[in-house]
């Protein structure tokens, strides 16, 4: 019998190897798969077996990574062990990244170890896991979508942890040659695991989302100055980390065509890729309002709104995109709808963020002129209703792909408060795709869905059949892009629970009343944390934390009733109306109950 876990605190491994019924022969080594590229060493200091891998010719930033193992109570390369004993094996890792000498980094800690070191790590492990799944929690009536929704935060905490390296499109599972590079594809692969982080207060795990998008911003810089002769910043398909671009000189031919490479970088004619990477960093200053936080995204903001402030063009009243394609390749389409929807989360954001912190404010009347004059949705008929178009003038539709409702999620350009027209050409496009199973953008497919208030029976029923589409490690059937769609139900979940989009929270928006359902420390817009129950065809038990003292606006869960705010314990104002708003103060908590 095998048992093994990693450690949660230390670059550590550990494996308890027993024998159950009769005597077993174990043998125990190290070794690391072969590569023409790879320089590979390996050795053996007393009880300690040990090995390196480097990648140090024709690579942009050289790399090495060191293992030792040990085991205890075990001194040669074979033993027999009898049922009833067990050997612990111990495993260091440790990368040329973190330490000038790795090898002799992983040495001296293995070394360090002993038989007890286990049980003082798996405490120090547990205790750490209990911390994550404290940040928040839910509860419905649904085993398969509670299993989901945990299980998406498993997998992002156990490949998202290191504030320089976030995961690539496959998250811990890796080869030399895995497909896309196992780069960060930055026209939503990259971006989509993190969706569901911030509302469910995992901002630990949705730190390393940045690292990358902020290293790239030299390269970003050239290519807008280059490829468009415009300011701000300009970004590929792919990048790496610290600054590497992966998929640079792709040779023309099968993908990629002739128009698709420029000055070098592989964009498919797509001019969106910079703003599509500041989705995750808009909602992260959305949900906590951290200043310190705004300040590290204000310059990334900055220049994707620089980069807009000069491409767009200013025709008839309106400011029109040109030349941008919305799908890999699909040409000189006009007003793509997704970049429209990411345009509009730029500007809106930037006006936030200057207000905020006090920053570059003689430019926020040219903004807004910019963001109120940007170019409808374009629409079109389909089956005799009124949708969107994913284009103005080019690509019309596309058969198995969603981003024409990506300007709704995770744009952010749509929500309960748009006008009832919009919202109804929204929902007639969310019917018509029906992007339930979909290869690329069921991640934010139903969370358009939601965001649009489209009927939420269905959108738990195609949850549930989500949810078990899965292989055992939660994800998708016959899906190549690895932990793309590992929060999608828990994302969901939380928007159907607690919606805050636009700065107003709604509970249990997406749930009927004849369910039981509740909620934890949901993080919304504003910088609040938000806790509520429903139960019996009532919500109860809410309580709104406020983090940075904003003003708080809620939809009454009580339609035609009075509310009294209890602050800090003791009672205090009783406040009517559909929709209330209400004062806070920092680090307020805030009891809400039907008066």
């Amino acid at each position: 019998m095998v048992k093994s876990w990693v450690s949660a605190i230390e670059n550590l491994i550990f494996i308890e190897i027993s024998a159950a019924g009769k005597a077993t022969n174990v043998s125990i080594n190290l070794n690391a798969p072969e590569h023409k590229h790879a320089a590979l060493k390996s050795g053996k200091v007393n009880d300690v077996f040990w090995l390196t891998r480097a990648f140090t010719d024709s690579v942009d930033i050289p790399t090495e990574v060191s293992v030792a193992l040990r085991a205890f109570n075990y001194k040669d390369s074979t033993v027999l062990l009898q049922p009833g004993k067990k050997i612990i094996v111990a495993l260091a890792i440790e990368s040329k990244f973190k330490t000038e000498e790795p090898l002799n980094a992983v040495l001296k800690q293995v070394n360090k170890l002993n038989e007890k070191s286990a049980t003082t790590f798996i405490k120090k492990h547990n205790d750490w896991w209990e911390l994550y799944w404290s940040k928040s929690s839910i509860s419905v009536d649904n085993p398969v979508l509670m299993k989901a929704y945990y299980q998406g935060l498993y997998t992002m905490a156990a490949c998202s942890r290191d504030p320089k390296f976030p995961p690539g499109i496959f998250g811990w599972t890796t080869s030399d040659n895995p497909a896309w590079n196992g780069d960060y594809h930055l026209n939503y692969n990259f971006q989509a695991p993190f969706y569901g982080l911030y509302a469910a207060n995992r901002l630990v795990q949705g730190e390393p989302h940045d690292a990358p998008l902020l290293d790239f911003m030299p390269r970003g810089e050239w290519y807008a100055k280059n490829v468009n002769h415009t300011r701000g910043i300009l970004y590929p398909v792919g990048i790496g980390p610290m600054g590497i671009e992966v998929t640079r000189d792709f040779p023309v031919g099968g993908y990629q065509k002739e128009g698709d490479i420029q000055e070098g970088g592989l964009f498919y004619g797509q001019r969106s890729n910079a703003a599509y990477g500041l989705l995750n960093m808009a909602q992260q200053w959305r949900c906590t309002y951290d200043e310190k936080y705004g300040k590290k995204i204000y310059p990334y903001a900055l220049a994707v709104v620089n980069f807009w402030e000069d491409y767009l063009k200013f025709e008839e009243g309106r400011y029109v995109i040109y030349g941008d394609a919305i799908h890999e390749g699909s040409g000189e389409d006009k007003n793509p709808i997704l970049s429209l929807g990411l345009v509009r989360n730029a500007f809106d954001l930037i006006l936030d963020l200057s207000t905020t912190l006090k920053l570059d404010e003689d430019r926020q009347e040219k903004w807004r002129d910019m963001l109120s004059k940007l170019s409808d949705f374009p629409v079109q008929e389909r089956s005799n209703k009124k949708v969107f178009r994913y284009t103005e003038k080019g690509v019309d539709w596309w058969p198995d792909n969603g981003l024409g409702i990506q300007h709704i999620y995770p744009s952010n350009a749509i929500n309960l408060d748009s006008k009832a027209e919009l919202l109804n050409v929204a929902r007639n496009t969310i019917d018509e795709m029906k992007r339930w199973q979909d290869m690329n953008t069921s991640s934010s497919f139903f969370m358009a869905a939601i965001r649009v208030g489209y009927d939420s029976s269905v959108i738990v029923n195609e949850l549930h059949k989500y949810a078990l589409h899965t292989y055992p490690n939660g994800f998708q059937f016959n899906n190549p892009h690895g932990i793309e769609n590992s929060c999608t139900v828990a994302n969901a979940l939380n928007e159907m629970l607690c919606m805050s989009a636009g700065n107003v929270i709604r509970l249990f928006n997406g749930f009927s009343k004849e369910q039981h359902a509740g909620f934890k420390n949901i993080r919304a817009w504003g910088g609040f944390l938000v806790s509520a129950s429903l139960k019996n065809e009532m919500v109860t038990d809410v309580k709104i934390i406020s983090e940075k003292g904003r003003i708080c606006t809620l939809v009454n869960p009580w339609p035609g009733k009075k509310v009294l705010l209890i602050r800090n314990g003791k009672k205090s104002e009783v406040i009517s109306g559909s929709r209330i708003s209400f004062k806070t103060a920092t680090n307020e908590t805030i009891g809400i109950q039907c008066n």
